[in-house]
């Protein structure tokens, strides 16, 4: 939903959530035109799947569900094997890890939260990677 929204501009309710797809999008950042691919992940991957996945990308919003801690306690293996699978020798050029954001979702849904807003504050610190809470 955050792709389609990011993408189209408009919210759509109804997906599936557990297809996996490669949107191509062209948007103007700062006055240069970016070529975006980003590859929307169906999440069930098995530690082979995503460490491929994760050598794909470039850059990288890991998302989690503020009404879901299973996800929350997701995020900070992916951020490891992220900087792990990029920062490796065996990578050429890799120098250093590659743009990352840790994003709380569904923040509207207060009464279902549990995921406080600190937690995410407190992961973010931990791995020094920016945090937004969004809707």
């Amino acid at each position: 939903a955050l792709t389609v929204r990011f993408i189209t501009r408009r919210f759509i309710g109804d997906y599936d959530p557990t297809l996996e797809m490669i949107y191509r999008h062209v948007a103007v950042i700062d006055g240069e035109m970016v070529h975006f691919e980003i590859l929307d992940t169906a999440g069930q991957e098995d530690s082979l799947q995503i460490e491929e996945k994760i050598k794909w990308g470039d850059g990288f919003a890991v998302v989690y569900s503020v009404t879901d801690r299973c996800s929350f306690d997701e995020v900070m293996r992916l951020c490891f094997l992220i900087n792990h699978l990029h920062t490796s020798p065996k990578r050429s050029g890799a120098a250093e890890q590659p743009p990352v954001v840790i994003v709380g979702n569904k923040k509207d849904l207060q009464f279902d939260r549990m995921v406080s807003t600190e937690d995410g504050e407190n992961l973010s610190k931990a791995l020094k990677i920016p945090f937004y809470e969004i809707s």
